[in-house]
């Protein structure tokens, strides 16, 4: 392929652990390249399992030698520092960021639909991936996540449309523009904006003003569909150039109405501008699933990608791996993998979980590892988050260089304590192994054990099914 009007055959990819990088690298496998990687160490499930059914070579740790098999174009991740040994290293080779190659590569001759947004982003990229697909259009795709439908978190497929997850977070350390600036949105979502990556934003003021330039770059008259009667969208897509579609629960131009929520599933119809279009079925969790679904709905609509198949596609949905995901059942204890790490996303997951097994005990277990997770700017929205928990197990944090001072690193012992206060049992566990043997000594048949955690949370529910198996 040509890149920047040169001819590129091999690629390196730095930072390939992580779910963006590995999709990228599996679209330049596609695409005809010779890929390879390397990153900090051997990288966990699913992106390890992904990369080494593609076939691409993972070299680690970071090491100038791993770039002596002489690649044409060194892709940078977000990750990568500009003190990285690796990094400095090939400064004397063609480097670009991900985003930067994804629209030079892939984006120049495909219309991209970009899925922005705090929270849902993953779920809704990979329904819009699907429900394109199972109507038969053949996009491609790149989304943070694995959709199950799929089994990986990218597609080169040969249609005209191209469905992206459109990040907030920075670029690469050469490029501190949001990872979305670059995806040339011919139409969009914003599902949500909340204050978050407190690592690189000041304020909420400082995250709307990056929506705001997202926003600024749809065509005039082009589809942003977003929630209504949101003041902080509202002051997000104020100056777009864009046609604004509003969805919601209760109002918009797309809503539910008549829903049901029973058997792990959601039936409701669908009203545009005030008329029925047409009746679903979804097994998605959860309000803030069902509002992921219509914003979803609402984007293929107003783009002219919806065909008679559409419900029977969104049925046939299976979800994310790691949203609400269920690990397994054991001793009739159903234990469910998330990749909750807000605190908004906490609590609606726990939530979701609520609707979807009314009558179980849910047992929380959650792993502060996240640049989020292990700051007190949200002290007090965590406790409120867990409160809806029937007990909760956290997994002491790693010691890891962050830079934070004292004060500003979440108090574990304190959230432990205010979750206690608004009654429920919160305990710190340091060690993984004990975690799970005692979030299975709690559990009876019936409850549910939800371990969230924005990476793999060390394996801990497949000990968690273990020690419940071993204790059926």
């Amino acid at each position: 392929m040509k890149i920047r009007g040169r001819e590129v055959q091999k690629v390196h990819v730095m930072g390939i652990g992580g779910t963006a990088m590995s999709a990228i690298a599996g679209l330049l496998r596609d695409a005809g390249c010779e890929v390879r990687g390397s990153d900090a160490g051997r990288p966990y499930p699913p992106v390890s399992d992904l990369l080494d059914r593609l076939g691409i070579p993972v070299m680690y740790p970071y090491s100038p030698s791993n770039l002596a098999w002489g690649p044409d174009l060194v892709v940078v991740g977000n990750v990568i520092r500009k003190t990285n040994e690796e990094a400095v290293a090939a400064t004397g080779l063609v480097c670009m960021a991900m985003p930067e190659l994804l629209r030079e590569a892939f984006l120049q001759t495909r219309r991209s639909l970009v899925i922005a947004g705090t929270h849902g982003k993953t779920t809704t990229t990979s329904l819009v991936a699907h429900l394109l697909h199972a109507q038969g259009m053949d996009p491609s795709f790149l989304v943070g996540g694995i959709p199950l439908n799929f089994g990986t978190n990218y597609r080169l497929g040969g249609g005209g449309v191209f469905v992206i997850e459109g990040d907030e977070y920075d670029t690469a350390y050469f490029d501190k523009r949001p990872k979305f600036m670059h995806y040339a949105p011919w139409a969009a979502i914003i599902n949500n904006i909340e204050f978050d990556h407190a690592d690189i934003f000041r304020d909420l003021d400082s995250v709307v003003a990056a929506f705001k330039g997202f926003a600024g770059l749809l065509p005039r008259g082009a589809p942003l569909v977003v929630p209504a009667n949101d003041p902080v969208i509202e002051r997000a897509v104020a100056e777009s150039p864009a046609r604004i579609v509003t969805f919601g629960l209760k109002a918009g131009d797309y809503r539910p109405a008549n829903c049901v929520f029973e058997a792990g599933r959601v039936r409701f119809s669908l009203v545009r501008h005030g008329a029925v279009v047409g009746d679903f079925d979804s097994p998605l969790l959860g309000e803030h699933n069902l509002k992921n679904t219509v914003a979803a709905l609402a984007l293929l609509m107003e783009t002219g990608h919806a065909t008679p198949a559409l419900a029977d596609a969104l049925s046939s949905f299976r979800g994310v791996r790691k949203r609400q995901e269920v690990k397994g059942v054991a001793g009739g204890v159903t234990v469910i993998d998330d990749f909750a790490h807000h605190p908004t996303a906490v609590r609606e997951t726990i939530r979701a979980v609520r609707m979807g097994w009314p009558k179980a005990r849910v047992i929380a277990l959650f792993e502060p590892e996240s640049n989020t997770s292990r700051r007190a700017v949200f002290q007090r929205e965590y406790a409120l988050a867990f409160s809806n928990a029937d007990e909760v197990l956290f997994y002491k944090p790693l010691e890891k260089p962050d830079n934070l001072r004292p004060e500003e690193r979440i108090n574990m012992e304190q959230l432990c304590a205010d979750i206690a206060a608004l009654g429920v049992r919160a305990r710190m566990i340091p060690d993984i192994a004990r975690l799970a043997e005692e979030a299975a000594a709690l559990a009876r048949p019936g409850d549910v054990i939800l371990g969230m955690s924005g990476r793999d949370f060390l394996g801990v529910h497949d000990l968690v099914i273990q020690r419940l198996k071993k204790a059926a």
